[in-house]
């Protein structure tokens, strides 16, 4: 079962508990934001590129929050983040009544950046709060409360949008972020005291280190050789009659993420995290093929709750990794490439999967991406385990 000691801790179960919260409403945000957009609109170029400018908006604002947590008080860097975003979703839900696209897309990309920015801010806090033996624990539960947002949050939106339209969603996001900052304001004032202000910084610290840079590859061949989304519709269309029905493949990942979130103290307990990085990785990557060799309901369901739950292992792996191997001067700017990774490398392998998918099939693209992934990974870590440095982290 998933270690719940960290929650004994009052500042973790604080940050847990606006963690899942405001994760929750992004998500509901999100929808109603798509929703919006498609429904004025009509326009599905229009709608895609949302999709592109948060991705953009994150990208910035994680490298630049990940420099201003490494200068600053980080307590104030969240907060002062957490606020922004608090008003950006107010303006939403304004601009969201009064109808029309335009602010509503920049008010996002607004709190976007904002939220991105107090990002890795967030994650530094972990080894503030808890011992260093409880970290893992830490990692996989602010992972289950990710798990728990994607399943919780388009659900809350359909059925809100149902009901009342897309500005009340903004204003649900908009007073759990200011009931957020009554939580985060107790978080202990952090003044980082980083000697290299290069943003650069966090790069050239996880190339010096076997471990973070294996990892993080890991991570990157698996999204960018294997990430399956953009083909779902029409998987959708081919094996339950109806495109409409991608939601079910969504859901199916988020529910073997959160299965292996409420198991995770294996993972957590481990000696050698590696090991689940990779394996993880793997299993990600060959779930995939096989979902792309199936051509029925039950099966297809089936293996994206096994991707779901391989990815999950990988990422609580890899956070605990980076969480403990991570010098606390650079661990903002290194936190920050941590989420670059985690949005860069599904965007390009989302691109590549539906690339491909067009001129072949989706279930072939599928199945040379899972298989690609699969094997770059061991070939990689293969290569890593070869020094004798590799081999201490791997044993």
């Amino acid at each position: 079962m998933i270690d719940l000691r960290p929650l004994r801790h009052r500042g973790f179960r604080n940050l847990w508990a606006s963690s899942t919260a405001t994760g929750t409403t992004a998500q509901l945000a999100g929808t109603a934001l798509l929703f919006q957009v498609q429904t004025e609109t009509g326009n599905t170029v229009l709608t895609g590129s949302v999709g592109a400018a948060t991705a953009a908006a994150t990208v910035a604002g994680n490298l630049v929050g990940g420099t201003l947590a490494d200068r600053f008080d980080r307590r104030s860097v969240v907060l002062t983040a957490t606020a922004v975003s608090a008003v950006a979703a107010l303006g939403l839900a304004a601009a969201s009544a009064r109808g029309g696209v335009g602010a509503v897309f920049c008010l996002v990309v607004l709190q976007t950046v904002a939220t991105s920015c107090g990002a890795p801010a967030r994650r530094t806090f972990l080894r503030r709060l808890l011992p260093d033996q409880l970290v893992p624990a830490g990692v996989a539960l602010l992972h289950l409360s990710f798990q728990i947002a994607l399943l919780g949050g388009p659900v809350l939106g359909a059925l809100l949008l149902a009901s009342t339209g897309p500005a009340p969603a903004f204003l649900v996001d908009a007073i759990v972020s200011l009931t957020a900052l009554f939580l985060l304001r107790r978080l202990p004032g952090v003044r980082a005291s980083s000697a290299r202000v290069s943003p650069f910084a966090g790069m050239s610290e996880v190339w010096r280190r076997p471990v973070l840079r294996t990892v993080l590859l890991c991570d990157l061949l698996a999204t960018v050789l294997a990430m399956p989304v953009a083909v779902f519709p029409e998987i959708a269309a081919a094996r339950f009659g109806d495109a409409s029905r991608f939601g079910f493949l969504l859901a199916a990942l988020a529910v073997g993420g959160v299965l292996t979130g409420l198991l995770s103290s294996r993972i957590t307990g481990s000696a050698r995290p590696v090991r689940f990085v990779v394996g993880g990785g793997v299993a990600w990557g060959l779930a995939l093929a096989g979902f792309g060799f199936v051509d029925s309901p039950a099966p297809s369901l089936l293996l994206l709750v096994v991707a779901g739950a391989a990815d999950t292992v990988s990422v609580i792996a890899r956070g605990s990794l980076v969480q403990l191997h991570t010098p606390d001067e650079v661990l903002g700017r290194v936190s920050a490439l941590e989420g670059v990774v985690g949005v860069a490398g599904p965007g390009v392998g989302n691109l590549r999967t539906g690339s491909l998918a067009q001129f072949t099939s989706p279930g072939f693209s599928l199945v040379v991406g899972g298989l690609s992934a699969a094997a770059a990974i061991l070939w990689t870590t293969r290569r890593s385990w070869g020094g004798r440095v590799g081999r201490s982290w791997y044993n």
